[in-house]
């Protein structure tokens, strides 16, 4: 039987991407997004007339239970719950009102006539589980007959070295048979996916998740193939930026194992909005910028020099969705030859109208693919469904 799936949020197709490299037999029948540039990315990498551009708290259940989906993928606004937002409100938020309207609105309504879907999928940044909207989806779930599963997941647990933190609900009208979950556990946020590896802690604080690291790829994986001088000229941090902020910056190499989460704002903000590159890893870091941090002090006009050497840079667009599992047609890690049979064999593609600034937006709204993927497939494949 073929699944009809409904995207909410679906901004440039991390979700449809991740349906299509699961195993199962789905149809995307619509996309919905209030972002036009979004539409227009999604349009180009997945067909025209999929996706959508529409206020999401429009939309009625007359609506959209004409399209008769069983299953439902949601990844909202995290603006409103993220730590990075210090004036976050939760539910309270207007950019959380369109998902509380599809939740404590449309679903009960399409309740009443057992109308909604089968299972669904909500994605949102890590700090979304202490909001009064992640109570509000449970409790309403759970009222009109789903059962919940909710998960603190990052790629780093999926041999990526990415350390995007990410909330995942799963919700379906059968019980969760595989897990064998008391009633009580019910109401705990897993850290791994029932059944597949170890829960999830901070490597950098945990000796056994230290040891995990060798499943991790190394960053050299996801990178652009030609890297060559003017690669680095395109994407190299400047100088103005290096002077005054360059010591916020989180730098890693190559030859590393994880990045920090990369958000919309890479590239416009310096802490906490993502990772740069350090080009050449021969040079120390700490003794590097401490010499020029010294002669900056001492006003030398040239300081900025010193740190050139490093070959500082910002993570490519096509190397981001590499790391967002977008696009790894270009890696040379075991993992992606291992897919290369069952994925698509596209690479992804830019609208030409859309600018750089643009894509970094874009990608850093996005989902990781890989994760989505084994969620989705666990959400239909776990026993007992």
């Amino acid at each position: 039987m073929t699944i009809k799936a409904l995207e909410f949020y679906s901004g440039i197709g991390g979700l449809h991407l991740a349906l299509s490299r699961s195993k199962l037999a789905v149809d995307v029948v619509q996309a919905f997004d209030w972002d036009q540039t979004a539409c227009l990315v999604y349009s180009a990498n997945h067909g025209r007339g999929i996706a959508k551009k529409v206020d999401i708290s429009t939309l009625t259940a007359p609506t959209l239970s004409s399209y008769n989906a069983n299953l439902w993928l949601l990844s909202p606004a995290c603006q409103p719950y993220t730590v990075l937002n210090p004036n976050a409100k939760g539910a309270q938020d207007p950019r959380a009102l369109s998902f509380l309207h599809l939740v404590q609105n449309v679903l009960p309504e399409l309740a009443v006539s057992n109308q909604h879907p089968d299972r669904l999928l909500v994605e949102n940044v890590a700090g979304f589980e202490d909001s009064s909207t992640r109570k509000i989806l449970v409790d309403t779930l759970r009222s009109i007959g789903y059962t919940t599963l909710e998960h603190l997941l990052t790629p780093l647990q999926f041999g990526i070295p990415n350390s995007r933190l990410r909330y995942y609900l799963l919700a379906k009208k059968d019980p969760f048979g595989s897990t064998n979950i008391s009633e009580g556990k019910t109401n705990s946020i897993w850290r791994q996916i029932p059944g597949q590896g170890i829960a999830w802690s901070d490597p950098r604080l945990d000796e056994e998740s230290q040891a995990g690291r060798s499943m991790v790829d190394e960053i050299k994986t996801y990178l652009d193939d030609d890297r060559g001088e003017e690669h680095y000229q395109r994407y190299r941090i400047p100088d103005k930026v290096l002077e005054k902020w360059g010591r916020l910056f989180d730098i890693v190499k190559p030859s590393g194992k994880r990045s920090c989460c990369f958000t919309r704002g890479y590239t416009q903000l310096v802490e906490r909005a993502g990772s740069i590159i350090q080009e050449n890893e021969a040079l120390d870091t700490t003794s590097t910028f401490d010499a020029f941090l010294h002669a900056q002090s001492l006003g030398e006009r040239d300081a900025i020099h010193l740190l050139h050497p490093l070959k500082l840079r910002y993570f490519a667009p096509s190397e981001l969705l590499r790391i967002f599992a977008f696009d790894h047609m270009s890696s040379t890690s075991s993992r992606s030859k291992e897919k290369a049979d069952n994925r698509e064999n596209a690479e992804f593609i830019w609208p030409e109208t859309v600018s750089t600034k643009s894509k970094y937006k874009l990608i850093g709204n996005s989902v990781n693919v890989l994760v989505v993927q084994k969620l989705i497939e666990y959400l239909f494949d776990e026993p007992g469904c």
